[in-house]
């Protein structure tokens, strides 16, 4: 009987052991907003091909708004063909359930369909020790995996960085984006070219603020007419359409306005 008890408190005891040693995996770290790699282009999106003469246009009623245009679509273009198919991945994963894997690393997988093809995509999140790492691997028709951008995010989920290769064959970084949350929103993203050549360093900042003209751009571009970097400041109103622009280097280096219609007008 006595030898019963002990080999039960024995069995008892090494549970316990064996329970305290467990680690507990705790929650998967939260993902960053897909927002975090948009900038919103949505007021400079235009139907006509006027907008892209910018600043060699001459005389139109429309010219400041264009000029605006010309600088953000430039951007846009460079985003539609980097960030499509990264952007279209990430977005998959919020609505994936992750695997533990060890040491506080998680991981999501799962398949998208981009522009008719399907990628796999594996998303992994290493909880740190003030921030979370993140790393995503795609592969489609059968080829092997590659990185295609890797980023961090603070624990608070109040800001973070991406860093974003050119491609599966040339997977040198081509994009850094920074950006940061307050609240539920974004409060600014800022996109940094990184491909070796002239634009290296060429950059545009998106934020949004608390004035009349609440959103604005700031915009340093390699300027090949010129032979070097220009600075564009573009401020406008998310609601009204408003707003208005000012380079040094451009348009008298003096803010040029626009009305709810995109039509010039004078700053007041």
């Amino acid at each position: 009987m006595k030898k019963l008890v002990y080999l039960t408190l024995l069995i008892v005891l090494i549970a316990g052991f064996s329970g305290g040693c467990k680690k507990d995996k705790g929650d998967p770290p939260a993902l960053p907003p897909a927002e975090s790699m948009l900038i919103d282009f949505s007021n400079f999106i235009s139907s006509s091909k006027s907008a892209e003469n910018g600043f060699d246009s001459k005389g139109t009623e429309n010219l400041n708004w264009e000029t605006a245009a010309f600088i953000a679509g430039t951007w846009r273009t460079i985003i539609v063909v980097t960030l499509a198919i990264p952007v279209a991945s990430f977005k998959v994963a919020v609505d994936q359930d992750p695997v533990y894997l060890s040491d506080k690393k998680w991981q999501w997988s799962y398949n998208v369909n981009a522009a008719g093809v399907i990628y796999k995509a594996r998303l992994t999140g290493e909880i740190k020790a003030s921030d979370v790492k993140w790393e995503m691997y795609i592969s489609a028709d059968n080829s092997a995996e590659f990185k295609w951008f890797e980023g961090t995010s603070k624990v608070d989920g109040t800001g973070g960085q991406w860093l974003l290769s050119e491609s599966s064959t040339i997977q040198n970084p081509i994009l850094q984006i920074d950006w940061t949350k307050s609240g539920t929103t974004i409060g600014s993203i800022k996109y940094t070219y990184l491909k070796s050549g002239s634009s290296n360093g060429a950059y545009i900042e998106y934020g949004l603020t608390s004035s009349s003209l609440n959103a604005n751009f700031n915009v340093h571009y390699y300027n090949t007419s010129l032979g070097r970097f220009s600075d564009v400041n573009i401020e406008w109103n998310t609601s009204t359409r408003e707003g208005r622009i000012k380079s040094s280097d451009y348009l008298n280096g003096v803010w040029q306005c626009w009305d709810a219609n995109r039509v010039n007008t004078t700053c007041l």
